[in-house]
């Protein structure tokens, strides 16, 4: 489709929207002189259709209320590549950020609703080879913007343990596929402790990798250097395996480094943990709205470390607590700039963008902008008035922090092969009720990021593993490590636990049917 040309008219609103006058003599001299320019559009138009893939013929349906009582699928598939593998016969879903070719993906937004991407994204690509089998695409909220589970447009997600709760998000439908046992594994996204958040939430493994360990090519980015793809699982030894299988460089993720040794991170589980020395940060327990059943149990969770052989004491990281402004400036100003401002892909980076996505996207945009969630709107609100006001400058500074947040984690490291705390403050929370005023749908978005955000910030690896249970309702531990060391803390998560005897599983019962 050729690229439409200015008018003179168009031109003037540009220019009384960057602040300047043009006349109207020298109006119509740039009115020629980019409708010419406008001829390298058209022929990039032309070449990129000799090479845009043809989605394939894949097979899908919406599951009635009765088979998605929990609001966790948006589509069901049964797409299986090879029958041998690693993960050969095992059932995968994909959040819903993530493209699957030929399969609708939403990512909880009306922007994306009734777009079908073309391309299988990296990790998709990965599993099928693999021999995994993809059963479908998991809810998730409204653009990833949220660590509750109440903001997708398909309708809130709800907690198997307690379906009046939320499950913590934004990778809502993938943790609570792998809780009930409707997949096997998860391929969850995490830019604040989306991963981490609903494994902590709903009893089950969540590993956030290093940043660049994963390729994120094919997933829809909130903030390039706050993108995580990683698993969900039930136990280590799945997570381990689905890992091994995704990561790796692909030539086509700036996140990435140019070369990363392969490494198999089921098989290192079993080398062992006597001897290895564990941190447990003092700054991620006792936050202003911690709960002390959450601090206890994950304590008591310490003690069981301890008897697995290694060695836990507390260390002081008073660098933790300023780790969520810096999450803060980074994720309102980056997402406005990515998210919002440049259609999701944005530009300046070296990559594998999908032209169709920001094209859907960027007009629903504009046609709707009303439909963004609450949470999106106070991005857009808050980020534009920082902008507008200070013009980037405590973006830059956040990020010029970032190397000073690292070296405080890695210095502990340096000491420590591992460093522990909760996963989050608090327990799965309450989902805002119809008629839920904008306080409330806020709070239930952010109130669980005081520990987990800071490692999209530095991007070091961790995972969330199941500590025990307070209330009736699960609460998960953190286990972070040095960066590209995501095996130690997989290895660190199997003997915990092996040594607590496996981690509680839900059990659908009448109540629950």
């Amino acid at each position: 489709m050729p690229m439409e040309r200015p008018t003179a008219s168009a031109l003037a609103q540009i220019a009384a929207a960057y602040g300047f006058d043009v006349s109207p003599d020298d109006l119509q001299h740039y009115r020629v002189a980019a409708d010419e320019s406008m001829a390298a559009w058209d022929l990039v138009e032309l070449l990129y259709a000799e090479h845009v893939p043809a989605a394939p013929d894949r097979t899908w349906t919406h599951p009635s209320d009765d088979d998605n009582p929990l609001g966790a699928w948006y589509v069901q598939t049964e797409i299986q590549e090879c029958n041998d593998g690693p993960l050969a016969g095992r059932r995968i879903v994909i959040k819903d950020n993530t493209s699957v070719a030929g399969v609708p993906m939403m990512n909880g937004s009306r922007m994306l609703e009734g777009f079908t991407p073309r391309e299988d994204a990296t990790v998709v690509s990965r599993l099928l080879r693999a021999g995994a089998v993809i059963v479908g695409k998991s809810v998730c909220e409204d653009l990833c913007m949220s660590a509750g589970s109440h903001t997708s447009k398909t309708g809130p997600v709800r907690n198997p343990w307690d379906p009046s709760r939320s499950t913590g998000g934004s990778s809502s439908g993938s943790g609570v596929l792998v809780a009930t046992g409707e997949a096997d594994m998860a391929v969850s996204g995490d830019q604040g402790g989306s991963i981490r958040i609903p494994a902590a939430c709903l009893g089950v493994v969540g590993h956030k990798p290093t940043w660049g360990l994963v390729p994120y090519t094919g997933a829809v980015p909130v903030e390039l250097t706050l993108d995580h793809l990683g698993p969900t699982a039930r136990t280590v030894t799945d997570a381990a395996q689905m890992l091994t299988v995704i990561a790796g460089t692909d030539g086509l993720d700036p996140r990435q480094p140019s070369f990363l040794e392969p490494t198999d991170y089921a098989g290192r589980l079993d080398e062992g943990v006597a001897g290895l020395r564990v941190g447990v940060v003092t700054e991620g327990f006792g936050h202003a709205n911690s709960e002390p059943e959450v601090d206890e149990t994950v304590r008591a969770a310490v003690g069981f470390l301890r008897s697995a052989g290694t060695v836990a004491e507390e260390v002081s990281i008073p660098w933790h607590l300023h780790a969520a402004a810096l999450f803060s400036v980074i994720a309102f100003e980056g997402a406005l700039a990515q998210l919002v401002d440049g259609n999701t892909f944005g530009s300046g980076w070296k990559g594998r963008y999908d032209p169709e996505l920001m094209s859907y996207y960027g007009s629903r945009r504009q046609r709707d902008p009303a439909a963004f969630s609450e949470s999106l709107h106070l991005t857009m609100l808050a980020g534009r008035h920082a902008r507008n006001t200070a013009h980037g400058r405590h973006y830059a500074m956040a990020r010029n922090l970032e190397p000073t947040l690292s070296a405080a984690y890695d210095d502990a490291l340096r000491h420590y092969d591992v460093l522990v705390m909760p996963t989050s403050p608090i327990r799965a929370t309450p989902l805002p009720g119809p008629g839920a005023e904008i306080p409330e749908i806020l709070a239930r978005g952010t109130e669980m990021l005081a520990n987990t955000a800071a490692f999209n910030v530095t991007g070091h690896p961790a995972c969330s593993v199941p500590a025990g249970m307070a209330g009736g309702l699960p609460v998960g531990m953190m286990i972070i490590g040095r960066k590209f060391d995501d095996a130690a803390v997989l290895r660190v998560a199997h003997a915990f636990e092996a040594e607590v005897g496996g981690f509680q599983r839900w059990e659908r019962t009448k109540d629950h049917a």
